[in-house]
C-alpha cells in the first residue's frame, strides 16, 4: 500500500536548526496536500505546516518566520526546515499526505510513524 517514511528528527539546543524529511512510497496516483503535525506530551496533535501540489504553503502562527516547508514532486518528498528552535517546538512530529492510490480512488490521509524532536535550553 503506501508508506510514509520520516527522517531528520534529534536532539538539537534552543536556537539550532533540524530539517525533517518524510518520503511517500507505495502505489501512489496523485498526492494534493501535505503536510506536518506535532503532538507534545499532554496536548493535541496540531499542524505545523502544509504544502499543496501547486506549492501553497500554510503555517501555524508559532513557526511562521522559523520554519519552512517544501516539496519535490518528483520523489513525492515533503521537507520541514526547522531553524531558531526553541524548547516549546519539542514534540513527536507527524507527516501527513493526502494520496490518491488510482484514478477511481478518492483521496485519503496517510500518516507517517512520528519522529521525535527535542529542544534543550
Amino acid at each position: 500500500q503506501v508508506q510514509l517514511v520520516e527522517s531528520g528528527g534529534g536532539l538539537v539546543q534552543a536556537g539550532g536548526s533540524l530539517r525533517l524529511s518524510c518520503a511517500a512510497s507505495g502505489i501512489i496516483f496523485k498526492i494534493n496536500l501535505m503536510g506536518w503535525y506535532r503532538q507534545a506530551p499532554g496536548k493535541q496533535r496540531e499542524l505545523v505546516a502544509s504544502v499543496t501540489s501547486g506549492s501553497s504553503t500554510n503555517y501555524a502562527d508559532s513557526v511562521k518566520g522559523r520554519f519552512t516547508i517544501s516539496r519535490d514532486n518528483a520523489q513525492n518528498t515533503v521537507y520541514l526546515q526547522m531553524n531558531s528552535l526553541k524548547p516549546e517546538d519539542t514534540a513527536v512530529y507527524y507527516c501527513a499526505a493526502d494520496i490518491m492510490v488510482s484514478a477511481v480512488a478518492s483521496f485519503r490521509r496517510f500518516w507517517g510513524q512520528g519522529t521525535q524532536v527535542t529542544v534543550s535550553s
